[in-house]
C-alpha cells in the first residue's frame, strides 16, 4: 500500500461520480427567460466529462489565509477545446453596462468581458417545468420576491458540470456565472466575491476554458495589530500567478474570499486572442444575491451570441419576414472602472 498523507486522504479531488443527463439527450434547455433554447452537449462531451477530474488537486495553502486546490486539468484535455466550442456557440451572452455610486459621484461602467448567469438562491428553487417555488413551504413564490429580476434555471449542459463538481468538491452550489473573454483586451480587475449573501468563507470553483491567461492572487492590505506593524504583515505574502489552461478549475474556499483578491488582467499576443471561458459555481443564500447576480451579469441591453461565420458576438436581435435572425457586430472596446463585485 503506498503511503498517503493526512491531505490526500481528506482530499475532495479522490472522488469521481458518474453522472448522466435526466434529459433526453436531443431534447434542448428552454424557459421563459431564456432568449432561445440551448442544447444538450453532444454524447461525444458528456462521455469523457463523467471521468472528470483528470488530474488530482494540488493544494496550495502555503501563505497566510490562503487555501486553495488547483486542477490541472479538471476537465479531460481531450474535450476541453470541444466543450469551449460548444459553449462559446450555443450561450447566450450580454455585454453588461451600469452605473454605480459612490457617495455624491456617479459612474459609468462598461464591462469588458461578455457575461451571462443561471441560478436562483436558497430561499426559492426551481420545479421540472421551471417555476419557482419557496424553498420551505413548496408554494410558489411571492409575485415581488424577485424585483429586478427574472430568476432562470442552469441549462443541462452546465448543470451536469455542476453536479460533477459538487460531488468531487462536497460543496453545494445553486449559481453558474459565465464569462467570455474575446480578446487579451477584456478583463477584470481586483476584486474578491466576498459579499455577505454568499455566507462565511465561500467555496467558488472557477473553471477555466480556451485561451490560457494569467490569474493573479494578492493578499488584501493588512492594518497593522498591536505587535505587528504593516510592513511585517506584508512580509508574510506574496502575490499569485496560476497560468490557467484550458480545462483548469481553481476551487477557492476557506477564508480565501475575505482575505485575498484575484484579477484576469490584459494581456497582448499569444493565446489570448482565441478566446476564453471562464466558469464559476457558487452558493448565493439570499434574495440579495439573485439580485444583484442578475444585475451584474444580465443587465438591460442586448442579447449576444456567437457567429460562425464572423467569428465575433454578435446581437441577437428580432427575426425578419423570412426567419432570419437580425444580426450586428459589436465593436465597442469598453473600459473596466475597477468595479469588485464579480
Amino acid at each position: 500500500m503506498s503511503k498517503r498523507t493526512l491531505d490526500t486522504f481528506f482530499s475532495p479531488s479522490q472522488k469521481k461520480t458518474k453522472l448522466s443527463v435526466t434529459e433526453s439527450k436531443d431534447a434542448p434547455s428552454n424557459h421563459s427567460t431564456y432568449p432561445f433554447a440551448v442544447p444538450q452537449l453532444p454524447p461525444e462531451i458528456t462521455d469523457l466529462l463523467n471521468f472528470a477530474p483528470e488530474a488530482e488537486g494540488k493544494a496550495i495553502d502555503d501563505q497566510p489565509d490562503l487555501d486553495l486546490l488547483y486542477f490541472q486539468p479538471y476537465v479531460p484535455s481531450s474535450i476541453s477545446t470541444s466543450l469551449f466550442e460548444f459553449l462559446r456557440r450555443e450561450l447566450f451572452f450580454y455585454r453588461v453596462k451600469y452605473k454605480i455610486k459612490r457617495g455624491p459621484i456617479e459612474t459609468d461602467i462598461n464591462t469588458p468581458r461578455f457575461t451571462t448567469v443561471f441560478g436562483v438562491d436558497e430561499t426559492s428553487s426551481f420545479l421540472p417545468d421551471g417555476s419557482l417555488i419557496d424553498a420551505t413551504t413548496k408554494k410558489p413564490i411571492p409575485k415581488d420576491r424577485y424585483k429586478t429580476c427574472k430568476p432562470r434555471p442552469i441549462p443541462a449542459c452546465l448543470d451536469l458540470l455542476r453536479q460533477l463538481t459538487e460531488a468531487a468538491t462536497d460543496q453545494r452550489y445553486n449559481f453558474c456565472l459565465v464569462n467570455y473573454y474575446a480578446t487579451g483586451d477584456d478583463s477584470i480587475s481586483y476584486h474578491s466575491d466576498d459579499e455577505r449573501f454568499l455566507g462565511v468563507d465561500p467555496a467558488i470553483a472557477s473553471f477555466s476554458l480556451g485561451a490560457k491567461r494569467d490569474f493573479l492572487m494578492k493578499h488584501k492590505p493588512t492594518p497593522p495589530s498591536d505587535d505587528k506593524s504593516a510592513a511585517a504583515i506584508a512580509s508574510e505574502t506574496k502575490p499569485l500567478k496560476l497560468p490557467l489552461g484550458s480545462g483548469d478549475m481553481v476551487l477557492m474556499r476557506g477564508t480565501t474570499q475575505s482575505k485575498w483578491l484575484h484579477s484576469i488582467p490584459k494581456r497582448k499576443g499569444g493565446e489570448s486572442g482565441n478566446g476564453r471561458i471562464n466558469i464559476t459555481f457558487r452558493r448565493a443564500m439570499v434574495v440579495g444575491g439573485t439580485e444583484n447576480y442578475y444585475r451584474y451579469n444580465v443587465g438591460d441591453g442586448d442579447v449576444m451570441k456567437w457567429d460562425e461565420k464572423t467569428k465575433k458576438m454578435v446581437v441577437w436581435g428580432e427575426k425578419k419576414g423570412d426567419g432570419e435572425a437580425v444580426k450586428r457586430e459589436v465593436e465597442a472596446e469598453d473600459v473596466d472602472k475597477g468595479y469588485a463585485g464579480l
